[in-house]
């Protein structure tokens, strides 16, 4: 009864953790999940000459290393989930962007409740696999052709078929963690896939310190302690932006039931910096990784040099690239936002339950002032987040070090967002425990 009301505790997590069945078994099947999606990246593609592949990959590794992070490792190494989660959130991109534009479709997602979004997901399975067959035929036809042993159509169609069958699998697998695990399971394949990059990042950067003679050791420390610093402050920076809530003050009016009068009660309406969460960088960075595939699927050096020039992380016009990352966040946050909460909803809920924001008229005056708020929470969100993102990859290229590239800001704020919303979301298993023992005592 003491601790009822309060956030639960570190032991009290790790206690019901080990202990709660239902908590446990989502633990499990989350833990089972994520492993048997590490063990199918290893199973290879058969007809692929990997040698030849790998010093191909390794001569441009500004866009593969960018692409092969949120594959785990799933391109380079050639396996049947090399693209991975990709297409299914290239579809959700998609979907919600057509969501906004085409009204049947938004009817679906805010009037039908649980049915229509069961039918919207459904729709975005059928975007996946279409977008993973097209990806899957140009990879094959275009991208593996040089590294084929015998390259036919019959390569071709042996190669997308089981790409595409990974790329379903590994689709269902985040369902299932979403449904029956802890939650966020396309965040946790992802954040499972750049965690898995990490130990060759740090085996990278020992070798680079190391170099080849002392002077060279102590000529290499101190930028990699700078960039080191630049990283976690800019975590720090991440669980600012993630847990920073607006607080807007609400006044419930006096009523009576019965004849007991009960005095008004003063609350307030949680409004978050960032409502989207992890999920605008995730998008952002799909649609980013867009040029960069076309460049590698047409083979035009045309095409390859202005993607190279502009719209890499390590091109030499890279402000380009900070630009339309910067761009492509703010959009989606603001998409998300416009999602997530809607203020005439708010303003009408608060009416009929008999309460107002205290010197704003209940109705359509609410409505604005809500949108006004969430609008300015949103554009500071989402331009701290995107200086996050460009601050530490430019800080990287001003010193040097390229052990990390590829494993930038935007796979920070990747670990980091989805730690703490797994976080949330353990703690609210373990808080509904809580309650359910209290009903059964």
């Amino acid at each position: 009864m003491i601790s009822r009301d309060k956030p639960p505790t570190a032991q009290e997590t790790f206690m019901q953790m080990a202990q709660a069945a239902g908590l446990r078994g989502r633990l499990l099947v989350t833990v089972g999940i994520l492993i048997l999606i590490r063990m199918g990246i290893h199973i290879p593609i058969p007809g692929i000459d990997r040698e030849r592949f790998a010093a191909a990959v390794s001569s441009n590794n500004q866009i593969f290393s960018f692409l092969d992070i949120f594959s785990g490792g799933g391109l380079s190494a050639l396996g049947v989930f090399a693209l991975g989660i990709l297409p299914f959130i290239n579809a959700s991109i998609i979907i919600q962007l057509l969501t906004a534009a085409i009204p049947s479709l938004e009817n679906l997602q805010k009037n039908e409740g649980e049915a229509g979004r069961r039918k919207i997901s459904q729709i975005t399975r059928y975007v996946a696999l279409g977008w993973a067959i097209l990806q899957s035929v140009f990879l094959a036809a275009f991208w593996l052709r040089p590294f084929a042993y015998n390259f036919s159509p019959f390569f071709v169609v042996e190669t997308a078929v089981a790409l595409v069958a990974g790329s379903m699998f590994v689709m269902w697998a985040s369902e299932v963690i979403t449904e029956r695990g802890i939650g966020n399971g396309a965040s946790l394949l992802i954040f499972v896939n750049i965690v898995a990059t990490l130990p060759k990042s740090l085996s990278d950067t020992i070798a680079y310190i190391q170099g080849s003679g002392q002077e060279i050791v102590r000529e290499r420390v101190g930028p990699v302690i700078v960039l080191v610093l630049v990283f976690l402050a800019t975590i720090v920076g991440i669980v600012f932006v993630q847990e920073a809530i607006r607080r807007i003050p609400i006044i419930s009016a006096r009523r009576q039931v019965g004849r007991r009068i009960f005095a008004e009660q003063r609350s307030y309406l949680p409004l978050r910096l960032n409502q989207g969460g992890v999920m605008p960088i995730i998008f952002a960075a799909a649609i980013l990784s867009l040029p960069l595939l076309i460049a590698n699927f047409t083979r035009n050096p045309e095409v390859a040099n202005i993607v190279n020039t502009y719209l890499s992380p390590g091109g030499s016009q890279s402000w380009a690239y900070a630009l339309v990352y910067l761009i492509s966040i703010v959009f989606f946050s603001y998409f998300y936002s416009s999602l997530i909460v809607n203020p005439v909803d708010i303003a009408q809920n608060l009416k009929k339950m008999g309460s107002s924001i205290p010197g704003i008229r209940p109705g359509k005056a609410t409505s604005e002032y809500i949108e006004r708020v969430l609008n300015r929470l949103t554009f500071l969100g989402a331009i701290f987040l995107g200086l996050v993102a460009i601050i530490p990859t430019a800080v990287e290229r001003a010193l040097g070090v390229p052990t990390f590239r590829g494993l930038g800001a935007t796979s920070l704020l990747i670990l980091v967002g989805v730690a703490i919303d797994t976080a949330k979301q353990i703690q609210t298993y373990v808080i509904s425990q809580r309650y359910e023992g209290m009903v059964k005592q």
